[in-house]
């Protein structure tokens, strides 16, 4: 530890003012007489001042050769920088060409270490690297709730259970407010990102909520987003021009524009997740997944509740109050019909039965329909809760009809196609049980006839569709 004058001098005046001697001094407080006897002269001369620690004129500097300092550090910046120990051997021959003393091992990797670090990252790693670590943020807060609203996607650190029992991974769409860092809408699918999965986190952002607590509604004047093939779709763009959204595309490779939803993923990773079964801790490679689809989407809504109506360490108040401020009315559609035809565009063609419309094994009805029958109709749906399909003619809205059989059920199409491939699996299970059985019995497929012990040949070439009697295959 470096001492000032004023603490070398409470040690020295027991020499000076007491009398003690330097031995018995050195012997007490561990610094050596030589030192000692040196504070003391400096004192005898220059008083107190002469306990002033000095700095050598040649501090900071190295004692070698100029040049073989620039040698070290030019192969310091060298991509692929050499390993310490080849670097130390590569200046030892350069000390001797230049006919100097080598430098020690610690003073080439001392003359290394102080090289700036941005220096070297941008001679080592490029100007992307540079520019994510050294590079100056200007940190962008939007004025005021709903002007830059920011999406994105992440595939969360769990395994969940598909609805035919095998193990994913899901993934979360997030639309965040900037200005108030507040949650407006969000997705969790079994599927990758994708521009019906970005519409349908739009559609629950932009609408009020059933949940009172989730005041988050409205249309943004800016969706910023990055350069995903789901963000450039042609589905977005129309749906953002409608809703004259304008689309701001982050820079490529340049992700600090979209800090505030990557901070909400880590969030979710660190204080979610690692709550739920079936969480990919660090060290475990193949957790049993518990959850499915419908209960992690649960638990995420019920944290994106809290999380709203938590304080912001950045903001120093909840999401939810920040969003509400003082009281405004957000810029909404005419209506959810509207909003639904821009976004819901996952659509098929169906004909109008006399029952209603057939579709995924269910059957929707409406009396709207009753002057349709026959004709051919566009439905769309969501994916997620096909309890009910909207029926458009030429892009005009007819009506919502309702599946007759199950009208209080929500299902999505997942399950429906889980639910039809256990169907199959169940009737193959079936035939094969009962496959071995007719195996092991031939006479219980022999013919009725018993004069006719085998079925005549089959000609090659074309048969004939004409049904064969019993009296045919006489001779």
């Amino acid at each position: 530890m470096v001492m000032d004058e004023m603490q070398r001098w409470e040690i020295l005046r027991l020499h000076i003012e007491d009398g003690i001697t330097l031995t018995d001094l050195a012997r007490s407080t561990g610094i050596s007489t030589r030192t000692l006897s040196r504070w003391a002269a400096r004192y005898r001369a220059d008083g107190i001042h002469g306990l002033r620690t000095t700095t050598r004129s040649d501090a900071g500097a190295h004692r070698i050769s100029a040049e073989l300092v620039a040698y070290i550090e030019h192969l310091g910046l060298t991509r692929p920088r050499p390993s310490m120990a080849a670097l130390h051997r590569l200046v030892n021959s350069r000390a001797q060409q230049l006919s100097v003393k080598p430098p020690s091992y610690a003073t080439v990797r001392g003359i290394i270490q102080a090289l700036d670090p941005a220096m070297v990252t941008l001679a080592l790693e490029g100007p992307a690297s540079y520019r994510d670590r050294h590079e100056l943020v200007y940190r962008h807060r939007a004025e005021r709730p709903n002007a830059i609203w920011q999406a994105d996607h992440t595939q969360l650190d769990i395994l969940i259970q598909n609805p035919d029992g095998t193990p994913t991974r899901p993934w979360l769409t997030i639309i965040i407010d900037d200005y108030s860092r507040a949650v407006c809408g969000y997705m969790v699918t079994t599927t990758a990102p994708s521009a019906m999965n970005t519409a349908l986190a739009l559609r629950q952002a932009i609408w009020r909520k059933t949940d009172p607590t989730w005041a988050m509604c409205g249309i943004p004047d800016v969706l910023y987003v990055d350069h995903g093939s789901d963000f450039t779709s042609g589905h977005i763009t129309y749906t953002t021009t409608a809703l004259k959204i304008r689309i701001i595309h982050s820079t490529i490779a340049r992700p600090q524009g979209r800090g505030k939803i990557e901070r909400f993923f880590s969030t979710v990773n660190t204080e979610l997740l690692t709550t739920l079964p079936g969480h990919l801790a660090p060290g475990v490679r193949n957790p049993h997944p518990v959850l499915d689809l419908t209960s992690l989407d649960t638990a995420v809504g019920e944290f994106i509740s809290s999380y709203n109506q938590r304080t912001h360490s950045s903001i120093n108040t909840s999401p939810k109050a920040a969003w509400i401020g003082r009281g405004w009315i957000p810029r909404m559609p005419e209506n959810l019909e509207e909003l639904d035809g821009l976004l819901l565009r996952v659509s098929t063609h169906r004909r109008v039965q006399r029952d209603g419309i057939h579709f995924q094994g269910q059957r929707y009805l409406s009396p709207t329909l009753a002057p349709f029958v026959g004709h051919d109709v566009t439905i769309r749906y969501d994916p997620r809760d096909l309890s009910e399909i909207r029926v458009y003619d030429h892009d005009t809205l007819l009506c919502v009809a309702v599946d007759e059989d199950h009208p209080n059920q929500r299902y999505s199409l997942a399950d429906i196609q889980a639910a039809r491939r256990r169907r199959r699996r169940q009737l193959r299970a079936g035939i094969n049980e009962r496959i071995p059985i007719h195996e092991s019995h031939p006479t219980d497929l022999s013919p009725v006839n018993p004069d006719v012990s085998a079925e005549a040949p089959r000609p090659r070439g074309r048969t004939s569709r004409l049904r064969t009697y019993e009296e045919d295959l006489s001779p």
